[in-house]
């Protein structure tokens, strides 16, 4: 079983002590996004989670103790630094921070088991494409050491992105094209293994691999580890990834990315905190009478030498 600590909410940065908590008790509860009154329970031991798969867009929080994890579990780190600054990301470090704490989280794990997120892509009408491309280069040339591979996407266009982001510009496929062209060929100047996530469209032309960012050849490579040949169903549409589970709660992050899909509002994820106690078994307050908890389902893709 692959255990994502950070696909519905920037985990490691809002609630790293309740993820530590969780995994020296052992287990954690997640309530169905669907069906609130439903829990599921995963077991947080090394017999029943093949990898940790961390996403965040500030490690700084959990490098003292990170250690309490990786020291028991094979991981895998996602690490977001895109070409935005506050107007987008209002929560998130700035450029330069994030990347000297990428470079501290290197020395701790390795840059086999991290992966340079740089996504997603859009444009306003400041930052074009002239801008991402000096400042991916920017970000490449400082990073090229300390990662396994680079992965981005473009921009998926959600309803509320209407009322969140109103300066979000359209991307025709011209627009993609070369921008897919200029990461692939900094991308290539550097050394760095690069690939899409979800994003429609053929790149490979430039240099761009088309594989999911979670696969178990990568988890697996960056760990050692021999997986099962498991067919990777994937979570949406143009996702080729291995299944996993995530044991975070959505309108829980407070970055507020304009672009986010995973809160309806930032409002409501600084109000949904209120609820938050580090020492309950869920991320958001606690199990209530009328609450149904299961065992959740933990498949081994481990292969048995």
């Amino acid at each position: 079983m692959i255990i994502n600590t950070g696909g519905r909410t920037d985990t490691v940065q809002y609630y790293t002590r309740w993820l530590l908590r969780r995994f020296e008790e052992g287990y954690v509860l997640t309530r169905n996004p669907m069906f609130p009154n439903k829990i599921s329970r995963y077991e947080l031991t090394p017999d029943k989670v093949d990898c940790v798969v961390f996403c965040s867009k500030n490690y700084k929080p959990i490098l003292p103790r990170l250690h309490e994890i990786t020291d028991r579990f094979p991981a895998y780190f996602n690490y977001t630094i895109t070409a935005y600054g506050k107007d987008i990301e209002p929560g998130v470090p700035s450029i330069e921070e994030s990347m000297e704490t990428l470079i501290e989280l290197s020395d701790l794990v390795g840059a086999q088991r991290i992966a340079w997120r740089y996504d997603p892509v859009l444009l306003t009408k400041d930052y074009t494409i002239r801008r991402h491309m000096e400042t991916f280069e920017r970000m490449a040339a400082k990073l090229a050491a300390h990662i396994d591979r680079c992965i981005f996407s473009f921009v998926e266009m959600y309803k509320k992105l209407e009322t969140n982001m109103p300066e979000l510009r359209p991307m025709p496929i011209e627009d993609r094209d070369e921008l897919a062209k200029g990461l692939g060929a900094i991308a290539a100047k550097y050394g760095i293994t690069i690939q899409t996530c979800g994003t429609n469209g053929d790149f490979t032309r430039y240099g761009i691999q088309p594989s999911g960012c979670m696969t178990l050849d990568i988890l697996g490579r960056a760990n050692g580890i021999a997986f099962k040949d498991r067919k990777h169903k994937g979570a949406r549409q143009g996702c080729h990834c291995i299944e996993s589970r995530d044991i975070g709660a959505y309108d829980t992050c407070m970055n507020a990315c304009k672009y986010c899909y995973a809160n309806k509002t930032p409002e409501k994820a600084f109000e949904n905190f209120k609820f938050h106690d580090p020492d309950s078994p869920l991320m958001l307050g606690d199990v209530k009478p009328d609450d149904t908890i299961t065992q959740g389902e933990q498949k081994l893709f481990k292969r048995i030498v």
